[in-house]
């Protein structure tokens, strides 16, 4: 979720300010447009739960399936200095999926406090996950958001009520970590199945999904949003547009 941006918490060491601009989308670059079919994710199912971890040498994460996000959310642009890998599979209860983050400077909330969910928390540095089981009432679904510092909120979005319910809450398992060496970051979830859809998953199910990553310092109209299905919108949240989401397909 989108909010209009506060003062920063900076991690780490910024780049040059001329780094900075060059990376930054300008006006003159166009709108994409949304292709159809529009993106698909087929992950696999997992026996028993594993134990969530953010170690990508685990058996787990080595045997996920994965993909990239790179693009803008609304306009024709690509960030392949900051393409993210993804993985994920699934149990007979929950939903996994990692983050692998690599960054050029952090934008954080300082200190971090995971205690509790941070309302806001879309005004830094985050990964979030926005998934839906209902292919009729497709404005109803669920909105989960990590940061590199481990802070956490999950939401239930009913956009023809313009409700955003911070009160929510999924029980899910979260884990991130920030690799300064090598300037990576990473976040972990554990979804329970059951907390977005009332209808049991099995092989085949599909649900409406979007992933996105927000970085960057300053502004909005300075950061970079990133989509992993670009959702391809002007003037408005570029986040939560479900009718340009792509799926998630279960498969065993």
């Amino acid at each position: 979720m989108i909010r209009p941006s506060k003062s920063m918490a900076v991690f780490g060491i910024a780049a040059c300010s001329s780094l900075i601009t060059a990376s930054l989308p300008s006006e003159a670059q166009q709108p994409c447009e949304v292709q159809q079919p529009t993106a698909v994710f087929t992950i696999k199912h997992v026996s028993g739960n594993p134990t969530l971890t953010l170690d990508t040498s685990a058996k787990v994460w080595k045997n996920a399936v994965f993909q990239m996000m790179y693009k803008d959310c609304s306009r024709d642009i690509e960030y392949k200095n900051l393409t993210t890998e993804i993985r994920s599979f699934w149990t007979d209860t929950n939903l996994y999926l990692l983050f692998k983050c690599p960054y050029t400077v952090l934008n954080l909330f300082l200190p971090p406090n995971n205690r509790e969910p941070h309302v806001g928390l879309w005004d830094r540095d985050v990964v979030e996950m926005f998934l839906g089981y209902d292919w009729t009432n497709i404005r109803h679904y669920r909105e989960f958001e990590i940061a590199p510092t481990g802070d956490w909120i999950d939401l239930a979005i009913d956009l023809d009520q313009k409700s955003y319910d911070h009160s929510w809450r999924s029980g899910w398992h979260t884990l991130a970590r920030i690799d300064e060496a090598h300037r990576v970051w990473y976040a972990a979830a554990q979804i329970p199945l059951a907390s977005v859809s009332p209808e049991p998953v099995h092989d085949g199910t599909q649900w409406r999904m979007n992933l996105y990553r927000i970085d960057g310092l300053g502004a909005d109209p300075q950061r970079h949003f990133l989509c992993w299905q670009p959702t391809c919108v002007r003037n408005r949240d570029p986040n939560h547009v479900p009718e340009h989401f792509g799926r998630l397909v279960f498969t065993k």
